[in-house]
């Protein structure tokens, strides 16, 4: 069964057995068994002829103590001879005036109690949760698509770009333990710290990325894209801090004002966002530190120990470590490098121009290159800048362009082209604007740095952007697992429950509420740890969109686990963003398992609600 036809099925049983209408606010002052009759069309009046006037009601939940309510199997009421039609009744929304009654069975039917109809409706729902999503049925989902965030026509596109670390080259997560460990060396033997901290090996896995980190309060957090905290992912050190502290601190809030939040690239005066993929041993190294002091009760500045961590990483690149790590064993370090050398092909072939634009420095990237494509590598590409100094290469316009030599020593001349072939360092992107002639939507930028890479050139150049996002390949397992579809499923479905029967409030109700609450919570907190224990998905917040997730929607086009993706796809191939429904919109369109189907109203239902 399609993931189509799993959505529509399951929104048509939800229809047709009572779940696709919400409930309305009722007063308690209204007859609760009165019923309002419809007349067939072309019809005589009174009972006993062939075609009769019958009772009936579009009610969904029962208002008072009823036992028996209508069902299709069931003949339905007859008006007797003298009874008159009931003009129908303006329907509300909860909370306005109007209510819809209810047909039963018979006049002398039984009453059912609220909580009865509401377990009913329970095991009814998760009945139907279970039953309509086969197993598998999430299979179709591939960490190897490509995602479009907004329309893009490979056609239309002629130059294609690059960054080199983690977009050319993806490395191996053993790469991160190394940088953590001599980083830590650093942090003990350059700033002094304690020796005791020497004893935290590195944990994989502990942070994500997109992570904030309060530089004052020495808290690494995952906030949402409305600025808000998610409860049970603030940790202080290697401990998680209680939702009631998290409060404390926020002044009786999760929410994180603007102007305490990281700036636009990720870096505020209180609190810093990391955005890349290298800040994973760094924000390992900072809640290790933490945690040591915390639990040797050693007093400590947390602003000094960010500033110390973030310098103790910042020398593993600067000295030169992490390059010369890579250099010595490429095998263990660059492990699919075929699929740069297919892509780089591809395009070429197709006659596409290609640039690279790195921070890294030349003969870092010449190794690297040669080892993933073969010497002649730079014959592939029409412009190389390396050393680049990104961000600051997309705004700044005064660094001008200088040219290696073979050697990689600097050239004196002035810049006059960006010739194929050569070698070029720092620069700015006006320049490079200027002498290639290259703007707007026919370049095609890849890059894994949201800010560093994508942010600019898509605000202020209209380059068209492309987002490599690593962490699709492990979500991507977690989402095909059965656990995760199901277990999703039926959270979205236990909420839109909760949502449609929460005008139901006497004290077992309430009580009923309680312990959904509870399991909706448990039901959270699963689906949170099957992606990491500590933080989740980088993509969400439970229902929301992680601050990250946001900004890759915002700065760019499409994001995929690996440039290896784009070998997928025709180079005339057309990206075109799914289109899903906003909260006011109705679900016309079912190209997805529909999870929500219980929360949005239908279109029949919309023209009740005032």
């Amino acid at each position: 069964m399609s993931l189509k036809a799993v959505g529509t099925a399951l929104t048509w049983t939800l229809r047709t057995t009572g779940q696709g209408t919400p409930p309305v606010a009722r007063s308690l002052k209204v007859n609760r068994l009165s019923t309002t009759c419809s007349v067939s069309a072309g019809t005589k009046q009174g009972c006993g002829k062939t075609n009769t006037q019958s009772c009936s009601s579009n009610s969904e939940t029962p208002s008072g103590d009823v036992s028996t309510v209508s069902s299709a199997s069931e003949s339905p009421h007859r008006c007797g001879a003298g009874e008159k039609k009931r003009a129908k009744e303006p329907v509300g929304a909860p909370g306005v005036t109007g209510v819809r009654r209810r047909s039963y069975t018979s006049s002398s039917a039984a009453p059912v109690k609220q909580s009865s109809y509401m377990w009913a409706r329970y095991n009814d729902t998760k009945r139907l949760v279970h039953e309509l999503i086969p197993p598998g049925a999430c299979n179709l989902l591939n960490a190897s698509t490509i995602y479009a965030n907004n329309e893009v026509d490979l056609a239309e596109v002629d130059i294609y770009g690059f960054d080199y670390d983690y977009t050319l080259a993806l490395y191996s997560n053993s790469l991160n333990e190394m940088i953590y460990n001599k980083a830590k060396s650093f942090l003990i033997e350059h700033f002094k710290y304690p020796e005791g901290i020497h004893k935290y090996d590195y944990i994989p896995n502990f942070t994500v990325r997109g992570l904030h980190y309060d530089i004052q309060k020495g808290l690494l957090m995952k906030i949402d894209a409305f600025h808000y905290i998610q409860p049970g992912t603030v940790y202080r050190g290697l401990s998680p801090v209680p939702d009631e502290e998290v409060l404390q601190l926020y002044g009786g809030t999760f929410h994180v004002p603007l102007q305490q939040d990281s700036g636009f690239y990720g870096k505020g005066p209180k609190v810093k966002q990391y955005m890349d993929i290298f800040s994973i041993p760094e924000m390992t190294l900072m809640a290790v530190a933490n945690d040591f002091f915390l639990t040797n009760d050693i007093e400590y500045d947390p602003v000094h120990l960010f500033k110390d961590v973030s310098e103790a990483i910042g020398m593993v690149h600067l000295k030169g470590y992490m390059y010369k790590w890579i250099m010595e064993d490429l095998d263990k370090f660059i492990p699919r490098g075929e699929e740069t050398d297919a892509v780089l092909h591809r395009l070429v072939s197709n006659g596409k121009k290609l640039f690279l634009i790195t921070n890294s420095p030349f003969c870092f990237v010449d190794k690297g290159m040669t080892h993933m494509v073969g010497k002649n590598w730079r014959e592939f590409f029409d412009v190389v800048i390396v050393q680049a100094d990104k961000p600051h290469f997309f705004t700044d316009c005064i660094k001008p362009f200088r040219r290696l030599d073979d050697n990689g020593d600097l050239r004196w001349e002035k810049i006059n082209s960006l010739d194929k072939g050569q070698i070029y360092k720092q620069g700015n992107l006006f320049d490079f604007l200027r002498l290639t002639g290259w703007r707007g939507p026919k370049v095609l930028y890849f890059g894994d740095h949201l800010y560093s890479d994508l942010a600019d050139l898509m605000l202020r150049h209209g380059w068209r952007t492309a987002a490599i996002v690593p962490e699709l390949e492990q979500e991507t397992k977690v989402v095909r697992t059965d656990r995760f579809g199901l277990s999703l499923t039926w959270l979205q479905a236990l909420t839109g429950l909760m949502e449609r029967l929460q005008t139901l409030r006497d004290p077992e109700c309430k009580l009923i509420f309680q312990e959904w609450q509870k399991e909706r919570e448990e039901l959270r907190a699963m689906t949170k740890n099957l992606f990491n224990p500590q933080f989740g998905s980088i993509f969400r917040t439970c229902h929301n969109p992680t601050y990250f997730s946001r900004r890759l929607s915002r700065f760019s086009d499409i994001y995929m686990a690996s440039l290896g993706c784009l070998l997928n796809y025709d180079l005339s191939y057309t990206f075109y963003p799914r289109r899903t429904p906003l909260q006011h919109e109705a679900p016309l369109w079912m190209d997805q398992l529909c999870t929500g189907c219980m929360k949005t109203p239908f279109l029949e239902e919309m023209s009740h609600i005032r």
